[in-house]
């Protein structure tokens, strides 16, 4: 695998350089020390992993990562174990490794990425977002489809390989991924606000700083998505 090392440390990078110099797949192209040198970086090469630290000066890795269209795998590299639970809400971050970085805690990092395509994942031949007709979505789930009224929904979830669609009367989930679904929902209605989130306009109750309120649920906004989420509200 083709790797970059991102870390404002010249120690920490050539430490995890060295990790990398002991696992035969991996191969490092560069290394920066900080996120804007990467970034320009990647916009002329593709990679297979990044070595990712958080804290770094004026753009964290999570920074780092909302600006990537499509991320590859990444490691985090950090000496600040209070991330993980964050760190997990992205699909692209397979493993979270606390420095000092034992040489088999490293090994067994690299043995994930490795197992984790970027692909994404097809829907089930059982469990699949199927086609639109008018105002309806059809999902096959063991082997029925099940028509459900597009206006209804007001939330769809990205949880690992499924999604969690919820309607005014009934929650679904289906394995399948955000994209595709997002696909088939009509533009004017639904808006993708985070990573992990497709919200119905229409629903929203409350908007507060990065969040939304819809019905029970308070849904996390993205940097990049707020400014079309501002365009499409009917401000007085």
């Amino acid at each position: 695998m083709n790797c970059i090392i991102i870390d404002d440390e010249a120690t920490a990078r050539a430490i995890i350089g060295q990790l990398c110099s002991n696992v035969k797949s991996l191969n490092v192209l560069e290394e920066f020390p900080n996120a804007i040198q990467a970034i320009k970086y990647l916009n002329q090469n593709e990679i297979d992993l990044i070595f990712l630290d958080i804290h770094m000066p004026d753009f964290t890795g999570f920074d780092f990562i909302e600006t990537l269209k499509n991320p590859p795998k990444i490691i985090l590299t950090t000496s600040d174990s209070n991330f993980a639970i964050q760190a997990f809400e992205y699909d692209c971050i397979v493993d979270y490794l606390v420095k000092p970085i034992a040489l088999d805690r490293f090994q067994k990092a690299i043995l994930k990425a490795e197992a984790k395509t970027n692909k994404p994942i097809e829907a089930s031949a059982s469990e699949k977002v199927e086609s639109t007709s008018g105002n309806d979505l059809y999902v096959n789930i063991d082997r029925r489809l099940i028509k459900i009224d597009i206006p209804s929904i007001y939330l769809v979830e990205a949880k690992g390989d499924y999604i969690h669609v919820k309607t005014e009367n009934q929650n679904y989930t289906v394995h399948s991924t955000l994209k595709k679904i997002e696909e088939k929902l009509p533009n004017d209605l639904f808006l993708k606000v985070h990573r992990s989130y497709i919200i119905n306009v229409d629903k929203i109750i409350d908007i507060e700083d990065n969040s939304v309120l819809i019905k029970k649920d308070v849904i996390p906004v993205s940097r990049s998505n707020r400014p079309e989420l501002m365009k499409r509200l009917n401000l007085l």
